[in-house]
């Protein structure tokens, strides 16, 4: 009854079939039936759930406030689009029978949905002109792309100049100076920091994948490097042409009057700082991740929440909140960091020894002095 849903059960509900696999890929781990007993409420007038509901078994009936109800069977025109959708709910679901339901985060649903209507005529061309495909749509299929203009990716790929490597081939060194990002058109990577006794890998690449824009978004040299695993192929994209299209549209900047009114919705200071850094002054409750560590350290943060990321310049945090934008996280940086602040909301805002949090070796958040 829990086993996993196949694509070909979803096919007749509406919208989720025009998903790409790859996107009902990413929804696997909701993609299960939920049982409902006879009697059983899925949902009362009035609530106000993100949750898409759709009806896979049994029947169900459907009261709005007026009295009027409507009975839905699992096999019916009803059944293939998502039961009530509005928010709040209009009507009361109850089941006449044993029934099974799906539930899929609205937010989720949403974004793909976007993503996939406003990228799909692009696809469709690039498709009709024989042209490999698979790569662009994982890399759109990207949180990051879901802030980026369809016109922003055509004039991108028209400026990526593609390269062609055998396996063991150095495409970025750690310490070199960071002129251009790249993309993984085909292949695996890895990337590393240090060599001999000090090799450390952080992560491997797959198709889609985007890297090297940490040095352009810090103005710094690269902080590792990438090699290839596989025979394949990387895609260049040039300094000025990746701040144009890409940086601007996904690099969310506050101000410190808009940051307040983000922290008093639940939003999070994450200073992206090092350790000795944070501990001279920092904000009041913010979680201390380095830049350095938060590729590895983000399945510590809350996707829930929304992350205002600070350092001194601004540079640091604009790579943090771009990284993240990978990551599915909802985030700020604060515009032209705490230097640009005047002294009396520098002051204000950060402490000697007010309380914020520390993100240790192993995954462990503590609290700091």
């Amino acid at each position: 009854m829990n086993e996993p849903l196949n694509p070909e059960q979803l096919r007749s509900l509406t919208p989720l079939n025009v998903l790409s696999e790859q996107q009902w890929r990413e929804l696997r781990s909701q993609l299960r039936p939920h049982p409902l007993l006879a009697g059983q409420l899925l949902f009362r007038q009035g609530d106000q759930a993100r949750l898409t509901y759709y009806l896979l078994a049994g029947e169900l009936l459907l009261q709005g406030a007026d009295g009027q109800q409507q009975r839905v069977r699992a096999g019916s025109e009803a059944s293939c689009h998502p039961l009530s959708p509005s928010l709040p709910r209009l009507h009361e679901a109850r089941a006449l029978s044993d029934a099974s339901v799906l539930a899929i985060d609205t937010a989720t649903l949403n974004r793909l949905l976007t993503w996939r209507l406003a990228y799909q005529d692009l696809l469709l061309e690039l498709g009709q002109n024989h042209e490999e495909v698979e790569w662009l749509e994982r890399l759109l299929e990207n949180p990051l792309f879901a802030k980026v203009p369809p016109s922003n990716v055509r004039a991108m790929l028209a400026r990526l100049q593609r390269i062609e490597l055998p396996a063991g081939s150095t495409v970025l060194h750690e310490g070199d100076v960071g002129d251009c990002c790249y993309f993984l058109k085909s292949g695996r990577a890895e990337v590393f920091r240090g060599a001999g006794s000090d090799h450390q890998v952080l992560a491997e690449l797959e198709v889609g994948a985007c890297f090297g824009e940490e040095a352009l978004l810090a103005d710094r040299p690269r902080n590792a490097t990438v090699t290839l695993l596989d025979d394949g192929v990387v895609l260049r994209l040039d300094r000025q042409d990746f701040f144009s299209l890409l940086k601007a549209p996904v690099v969310n900047e506050v101000s410190l009057g808009e940051a307040a009114r983000l922290l008093n919705a639940g939003a999070q200071w994450l200073d992206v700082r090092l350790q000795e850094e944070y501990e001279r002054a920092h904000a009041l409750q913010s979680l201390n991740m380095p830049l350095q560590l938060l590729r590895l350290k983000a399945r510590l943060l809350d996707k829930e929440r929304t992350y205002l990321c600070y350092c001194d310049s601004g540079k640091r945090s604009a790579s943090a909140v771009f990284l993240l934008s990978q990551l599915g996280f909802d985030a700020y940086s604060l515009r032209n960091g705490l230097d640009a602040l005047p002294a009396v909301q520098r002051d204000g805002l950060l402490c000697e020894s007010g309380a914020g949090y520390l993100v240790r070796s192993g995954g462990r958040i503590e609290r700091s002095r």
